[in-house]
């Protein structure tokens, strides 16, 4: 287990759990999958479980193995104790608990949704495969790489079997896959679709369409108050992998690698799925969001904002990663005391003259300047993978200082530490971030 949590994340926060893909590592996926953007942002903790070859010899979660796959043991356990710990540890919120994955890291989110409706509040699927599809080896290699064609009420009466005689609610799933996949064939994600649309009892026709950056087509199938339980993302020509969208903007997240595709930020718009963004949460006033919400100006401990003004507001309350941070009567405030090189999300809302709280602003995020080392623990093979070190020869070298890690495999390991960007050196005595 994993863990990433935002300075000062309150107790009540969410929780996302994240799952690699195959010859991943949990260090892999929170370095690319621009996760760790959005917990800053909006205000949650983020769990990484990690399988490695002692599992599995390619590090993939054992999705289609049944003592791995059952509701109660081994990996799935295993993961459901991680959330347990989580929950324990950081105070999250069991209401709103969210797990998704990549390719075998989304088999097993299949997985986890299926015997585990009853802890996920929703879920997101990307180039995965529908829960039970397979009962071993052959039979997922079948499902990968065929079209495995049931009814949807076959499909959804996997997950009814698998988790537990649970009758609802049941998570809200979100289905991304790219056209141009030869991995994982693109048809899994239509049966994901026939599984989740069944299990909510929902047409197999979508409520809306909508066509999104990067050649991305979102479809919502709604339920009975209007409000998606599941979505599709068709990704056009993307192969196998994660999208991402590496640069600075709300919707832009990720570093581009094996497996991660610059198209669309997937985590924004699954993020946005399950309502983590908080635009429009707040308090019950009436008074609508401020618009125009900009960072003016950071510092290594300060950041400054400035939005439009709310006709009728009294002041404005100015929240960090989902949690006051201050107040004003005017439109703009500055943020302080806070951590160097650290990214920090914020929202604001407009108060009225009786002190009532109208509806929060869409989030933006500022990083403060200055550096923040970091650390990362992980074998030679996934240090190179991650980018953080490069291989010459069967050897591995740390990127910046140089210094040789040993052989390129991942049987050896190594903790590194980025002293400053891209600069990394051996820590393996005691690293500090």
């Amino acid at each position: 287990m994993f863990q990433y949590v935002p300075d000062s994340l309150p107790s009540g926060a969410p929780l996302v759990v994240a799952l690699h893909g195959c010859t991943q590592s949990a260090g892999d996926y929170y370095s690319h999958s621009g996760w760790s953007k959005y917990a800053d942002m909006y205000g949650f903790a983020l769990v990484l479980p990690q399988t490695t070859t002692a599992n599995n010899a390619n590090s993939c979660f054992n999705w289609y193995q049944s003592s791995d796959y059952t509701r109660g043991q081994g990996e799935a356990l295993s993961i459901k104790q991680m959330v347990d710990y989580a929950r324990s540890h950081y105070g999250s919120d069991a209401g709103r608990i969210y797990i998704t994955g990549l390719s075998a890291g989304g088999a097993m989110t299949s997985v986890m949704l299926a015997d585990y409706p009853d802890v996920f509040a929703g879920g997101a699927i990307d180039s995965g495969i529908p829960a039970g599809c397979a009962t071993d080896l052959t039979s997922a290699l079948t499902c990968e790489y065929n079209a495995v064609n049931k009814i949807p009420g076959q499909w959804g009466d996997a997950v009814r079997s698998a988790s537990g005689g649970w009758g609802g609610p049941w998570p809200r799933v979100a289905i991304w896959q790219g056209t141009g996949d030869t991995t994982v064939n693109p048809a899994n994600a239509t049966e994901e679709r026939d599984q989740w649309t069944n299990v909510w009892g929902l047409s197999q026709t979508p409520s809306s369409t909508t066509t999104l950056t990067g050649g991305t087509t979102r479809a919502g199938y709604d339920d009975a108050n209007g409000k998606p339980a599941v979505e599709t993302f068709s990704v056009s020509g993307m192969a196998h992998g994660l999208a991402v969208d590496p640069g600075s903007g709300t919707d832009q997240c990720g570093s581009t690698g094996t497996y991660y595709l610059n198209y669309i930020c997937s985590s924004y718009w699954t993020a946005k799925f399950w309502g983590l963004d908080a635009s429009g949460g707040g308090g019950t006033g009436s008074l609508p969001a401020p618009t125009g919400l900009t960072v003016t100006g950071t510092t290594d401990t300060t950041v400054s904002l400035s939005w439009s003004a709310v006709s009728g507001a009294a002041a404005y309350e100015v929240y960090r990663g989902g949690t006051k941070a201050g107040s004003t009567a005017g439109t703009s405030y500055t943020d302080t005391a806070l951590n160097s090189g650290t990214r920090y999300g914020y929202s604001v809302a407009a108060v009225d003259s009786g002190g009532a709280v109208g509806s929060r602003s869409s989030a933006v995020s500022a990083t403060t300047t200055g550096y923040q080392p970091q650390c990362f623990t992980d074998s030679n093979y996934h240090h190179v993978a991650a980018g953080r070190a490069h291989q010459s020869l069967g050897y591995v070298y740390a990127n910046g200082s140089g210094q040789n890690m040993g052989l390129y495999n991942v049987s050896v390991t190594h903790t590194l530490q980025e002293t400053s960007s891209g600069y990394y050196v051996i820590a393996d005595s005691g690293c500090v971030s």
